[in-house]
């Protein structure tokens, strides 16, 4: 099943991550503590596919085994960069105390060390979106202010999107400006209320300045 296919996955990608690149040795107690940037542990290689297989289904395999240019996952400082092994490689000559960011951050560990996707990672899932949703323009900058989205604001829904599924939000200008997960499937949307919440909001575009401090490394870290 899912399950299965994850740990497929994370034993796939650890194993080809850590033969990649020529930066960083297998995570260690020392290098845990130091903060320094690694390859993905396996639990926490599964908690990240997690929640990008909620978004993406089976596409995951085209973000994780690309050939058009090979990218790898990595941690640092709690946040989990999707990177180019090239860009990796040319890293090399900064120090790991001056590494601010790497790539692509997707994501952060939190103090529980649950994994949490951010809005870095907003043009990845819009790529290979199953599900998507469509604001219209009198409801955008609501959700843009962090608020779930409510079936007056629906202006399309992608066909079979059931309820609890990841779902990349966009304006109706296709224009990608957040994600978060159906509240209701397709087919329910269209008997609900105004009212009624059809997504509940996990991150918007409007952080890159509600939440500045966040999205750079080192404000608050």
């Amino acid at each position: 099943g899912i399950h299965r296919r994850h740990r497929s996955l994370a034993r796939h990608s650890r194993l080809a991550a850590t033969e990649r690149t020529l930066l960083y040795r297998t995570p260690d107690s020392q290098s845990r503590a130091q903060g320094v940037m690694r390859p993905l542990e396996e639990s926490e290689l599964e908690q990240v596919l997690t929640k990008l297989f909620s978004f993406v289904g089976k596409n995951i395999e085209n973000i994780l085994q690309r050939t058009d240019a090979p990218h790898s996952l990595r941690l640092h400082k709690k946040r989990v960069y999707y990177v180019r092994d090239d860009v990796m490689k040319r890293a090399v000559s900064i120090g790991r105390d001056q590494l601010v960011s790497l790539g692509l951050c997707i994501g952060k560990f939190t103090h529980s060390d649950k994994f949490k996707l951010m809005v870095g990672a907003l043009d990845l899932l819009a790529a290979h979106a199953k599900y998507k949703m469509w604001v219209k323009p009198t409801s955008e900058m609501s959700f843009l202010y962090g608020n779930h989205l409510l079936k007056s604001g629906l202006g399309r829904i992608s066909e079979n999107t059931p309820a609890n599924a990841g779902v990349v939000i966009y304006s109706m200008s296709d224009i990608p400006i957040g994600f978060g997960v159906a509240a209701k499937s397709t087919q329910d949307c269209r008997k609900l209320d105004p009212s009624a919440i059809v997504a509940f909001h996990m991150s918007d575009v409007g952080e890159y300045l509600r939440a500045e401090d966040d999205m750079v490394q080192g404000k608050k870290d």
